[in-house]
């Protein structure tokens, strides 16, 4: 589509924005892509062609939709900021002749940006530049709903370096664990403060995630467990699930894998937590709802 594969840049940005009385939010992670390379290169890692359906997270002032368009995607957009939301809807969804579907809220609750389920089970992609407030609940909440067989994330390093987190490392939590059981990881890219308006705090990392062929989900159950282990991942796992009886049934279970009471939860490996989806740990009396 015409002028759709024309990113937008730093001084067209700036002038949007002022145009719109609108100041960037930091508390909504409001920093805005300028650098057309990274654009491409997320169309790019993301191998987006004609026809593909892409969801996308807080497309701001539509930079990357602008460009997913532009490869002829349909795109499901989700976007908190009001402000923008209404620009997006007024001005870029008719442009896309039915291509752009919008949704106004928050991006955990509407993790697929409304994608129905009938096109999600047909395949789908993530593309987005992700507001890092909400990075990792977003991620457990994409983690229970349909899987895109393809993600491209912008990212805060420091959040792509805990979802592949190796056992045993300070950075090793529950998130890791959901993700590395469902996606691998692919090459990556840094991305320069420099490429954002206004610049970020932090360092910011293009990360290239792919389904496995056998991903493996968590039960909402289990998930909580795991959750609970981590939040005194440096206490022993015995004392911290004590009085949780399928918890030490499980323990005993993973023996062969190196586990004892003794052992805190950030240096037990994937396939011991993936055993814990197992029989001996049905919710049982006592435990969490």
């Amino acid at each position: 589509m015409s002028g759709f594969d024309q990113p937008i840049s730093l001084r067209q940005t700036r002038a949007i924005l002022a145009e719109l009385g609108h100041r960037p939010r930091k508390w909504l992670g409001q920093n805005f892509l300028v650098d057309g390379n990274i654009v491409r290169k997320s169309l790019s890692l993301a191998q987006v062609v004609a026809g593909d359906r892409i969801v996308e997270i807080g497309p701001g002032l539509g930079t990357l939709t602008r460009a997913l368009l532009g490869c002829g995607a349909r795109v499901w957009a989700v976007e908190s900021d009001p402000v923008l939301h209404r620009l997006l809807a007024t001005t870029l969804a008719p442009a896309a002749e039915g291509r752009l579907d919008l949704v106004e809220g928050d991006a955990v609750a509407f993790p697929l940006a409304g994608l129905p389920a009938e096109q999600s089970r047909d395949g789908f992609k993530v593309v987005a530049n992700l507001p890092y407030a909400i990075a990792t609940p977003w991620m457990d909440a994409l983690l229970a709903a349909s899987l895109p067989e393809r993600m491209v994330l912008m990212v805060q390093k420091e959040a792509a370096d805990r979802y592949f987190a190796s056992p045993g490392t300070k950075r090793f939590g529950a998130i890791s664990i959901y993700l590395q059981s469902a996606y691998r990881r692919r090459m990556g890219h840094a991305v320069a403060r420099s490429c954002f308006y206004p610049p970020p705090e932090v360092d910011s990392v293009l990360m290239h995630l792919e389904r496995l062929e056998e991903p493996f989900l968590f039960s909402g159950e289990t998930k909580r467990r795991i959750r609970r282990c981590f939040t005194q991942r440096r206490k022993q796992i015995g004392r911290i699930s004590r009085d949780d009886p399928a918890i030490l049934t499980w323990i005993a279970a993973c023996a062969d894998l190196g586990v004892t009471p003794a052992t805190r939860p950030e240096a037990i490996p994937l396939e011991a937590w993936r055993r814990l989806e197992g029989a001996a740990c049905q919710p049982h009396d006592g435990a969490e709802d």
